[in-house]
């Protein structure tokens, strides 16, 4: 019920990000960034790269499960809805709302996914294999903003949201994870769910 949860307040999150017309994540950044350099779809792009990301995380043991799959499925169907209903606002600061908004969504739903400990997304697995030695809430940081850069060497353009969610979400989502009283950490292999590393 977590994970499903999870999934969809994250998909409105990425719904209001994305609405605010202020740039994406660094994640779909780079996938928009490869499919311009590598003149392929989005689809096959973010197909590519999510089981990249999800291959070298399982090498460092955070290996992919039901929410892997769910995340990725659930939460493209919720940002579309929110699409539908949401209209990029003509007023700056009115775009400026949207983002704001945005973050607390966003750090609530990947946490709350995340805490159900049955799989990890393409780019939160990315960041959770580096923790340790890197905390969940810069190695995401990390993962966020090199997949900018490479975006934007690549043709990609990034924007005040793109920065946003490098430097803030990364501690957004450890410091929901500290609200909702789970572990974002995923249970390594033959490890009983619960029982995942650390704190984020």
């Amino acid at each position: 019920m977590l994970l499903v949860v999870g999934c969809v307040v994250l998909g409105v999150g990425v719904g209001l990000l994305l609405a605010a017309d202020l740039g994406s994540d660094g994640y779909s950044t780079l996938v928009y960034g490869t499919s311009l350099a590598l003149g392929v779809p989005f689809a096959v792009a973010n197909l590519g790269i999510g089981v990249l990301f999800v291959g070298l995380a399982a090498l460092r043991r955070v290996v992919p499960g039901l929410g892997t799959v769910v995340q990725v499925v659930l939460v493209g169907l919720v940002v579309s809805w929110a699409l539908e209903l949401l209209a990029v606002p003509d007023a700056w600061w009115q775009q400026g709302l949207l983002l704001a908004a945005a973050f607390p969504v966003l750090a609530l739903g990947i946490a709350a996914y995340l805490g159900s400990q049955t799989g990890a997304g393409p780019t939160e697995a990315m960041a959770l294999a580096w923790d340790p030695p890197v905390p969940f809430r810069w190695s995401y940081s990390l993962v966020q903003g090199g997949g900018a850069l490479v975006g934007w060497l690549c043709g990609a353009t990034v924007g005040l949201g793109t920065l946003a969610v490098i430097a803030l979400l990364g501690p957004g989502v450890d410091l929901a994870a500290r609200v909702l009283r789970v572990d974002v950490h995923q249970p390594a292999p033959g490890e009983p769910a619960g029982g995942a590393r650390g704190d984020s």
